[in-house]
């Protein structure tokens, strides 16, 4: 019973352990930044190249790696055009809901959200790319690491086998997939924006 006892105190240790000492490095890094006034940059500056190996090294799925590395270099025009479109608010509307003594709530949900949805889409069209890019980049990466991960793998391996056709083949395949990621977010865009946006009048046209 102490044993079991004991080891169950070690196992939870072990777990514990490690994330007070990233707790504790995060505020360290956090107060670091505060005192020395360290300008902010978005994590985007780091090449997805340089870090998606480490990604690949930590990760034991391979298909989870190429998902988190997709993530990470399609994420942030979402990011950054959502909270544009969130701030870029017609000031006469927005005069109008404090007019009208609306909450915050409400003018979060009737005002800056549908203000912010064509701002959303558009960097969902600009992600639909980038998210390409980060998992052919991370299959590369993968590739050479001696794990087959698909078309880019397969781009890699023609190459050294100077397959000029099956390269081809495979640039087509994803320059394709591409293409259709894109369409398919126009035509959400579409979809949602209706005939309310002018973007989505202007595309009529």
């Amino acid at each position: 019973m102490r044993l079991s006892k004991a080891m169950s105190g070690e196992v939870l240790w072990a777990i514990v352990a490690p994330l007070l000492v990233g707790m504790v490095l995060l505020g360290v890094w956090e107060a670091a930044c505060r005192v020395f006034q360290v300008p902010q940059y978005l994590l985007q500056v780091t090449p997805i190249v340089a870090i998606a190996p480490l990604i690949i090294i930590l990760v034991k799925s391979t298909s989870l790696s190429l998902v988190i590395c997709a993530t990470i270099i399609g994420i942030f025009p979402v990011i950054s055009n959502t909270i544009i479109g969130l701030r870029s608010v017609d000031p006469g509307l927005l005069s109008y809901f404090r007019m009208k003594k609306a909450g915050r709530l409400r003018t979060l949900l009737r005002l800056r959200i549908p203000s912010a949805l064509p701002f959303f889409l558009a960097g969902l069209r600009i992600s639909s790319g980038l998210s390409l890019i980060g998992a052919v980049v991370a299959e590369f990466v993968a590739g050479t690491g001696g794990r087959n991960s698909g078309l880019a793998y397969l781009i890699l391996n023609a190459g050294f086998q100077l397959d000029i056709p099956l390269m081809f083949a495979a640039l087509a395949l994803i320059a394709a997939l591409g293409i259709a990621m894109f369409m398919s977010m126009t035509a959400l865009s579409q979809l949602v924006l209706g005939h309310w946006h002018e973007s989505a009048l202007r595309a009529t046209l």
